[in-house]
């Protein structure tokens, strides 16, 4: 008789781990399904559409906007990507990988689009850029409350062939 309780008690620790196991996986997988659903948005100018997989409370960190290295806001969110978008209004981000762990997704991807507006404090160059970068995403109650965003602004403006910056006009 002990001999099955314990089997049966083993039995059962198993499928509970098991079972931990694979919700813990489906969430992962639904991190990075939220993910990639934000940048389809992105991509599709859906601003309008970006409350339904971020959190209104939203904040953004990144040294490479130093006028702005943090918002609080997905408003303010919405009206930087409007801002990108009158300097680069192709513009389109490619996931390249994602990666997974807890509340956390951290991306490699490839910004990519043509400058057609002003950039200032430069005029538009209609060159097209390419450029890697990375984010780390904190998911919330399955929205996304937390972003990290980093590139390099030197190779972005060499790209557009204005770094070294242009000489002032005499």
């Amino acid at each position: 008789m002990i001999k099955l309780i314990s089997s049966s008690l083993i039995i059962f620790c198993i499928l509970l781990i098991s079972s931990c196991q694979q919700s813990n996986e489906e969430q992962l997988t639904a991190n990075k399904e939220l993910i990639k659903k934000f940048t389809e948005l992105l991509n599709n100018k859906q601003f309008d559409q970006l409350n339904t997989v971020m959190r209104q409370d939203f904040k953004r960190h990144s040294q490479a906007t130093a006028e702005m290295p943090k918002l609080n806001s997905l408003d303010e969110f919405i009206k930087l990507q409007e801002g990108f978008l009158s300097s680069i209004s192709d513009q389109k981000v490619t996931i390249e990988k994602l990666i997974t762990e807890g509340d956390y997704v951290a991306a490699f991807a490839t910004y990519s689009g043509t400058n057609d507006g002003s950039l200032p404090p430069f005029p538009a160059t209609n060159k097209y850029v390419e450029l890697k970068f990375l984010s780390l995403f904190r998911i919330e109650e399955n929205k996304i409350a937390e972003m990290w965003v980093e590139w390099d602004n030197i190779a972005f403006l060499s790209q557009l062939g204005l770094f070294p910056p242009p000489e002032a006009e005499k």
